[in-house]
């Protein structure tokens, strides 16, 4: 009985865990959605640019944190 409990409660660890990955792609969709409709002057929108750009090749490289720290400040700059 407690073997069936701890093998359960493992596969539901297992299955949960995609919920709590990091989110890159949407904070990135989310940037890119915004800066469509910003009213951010253009120096503004060209660093936006850069750090969507930035942020995507870290998640890309497995750099999970930094790309969503990156993608954070980009949100920032747009008031988001």
């Amino acid at each position: 009985m407690i073997k069936s409990l701890l093998a359960a409660g493992t596969i539901l660890v297992a299955l949960a865990g995609p919920t709590f990955a990091h989110q890159c792609p949407s904070l990135a969709a989310k940037a890119e959605e915004a800066l469509k409709t910003t009213t951010v002057d253009d120096a503004t929108k060209a660093k936006v640019t850069e750090l969507i750009a930035t942020g995507l090749s870290q998640h890309a490289a497995g750099q999970h944190d930094e790309s969503e720290a990156t993608l954070g400040e980009a949100l920032k700059l747009l008031g988001v």
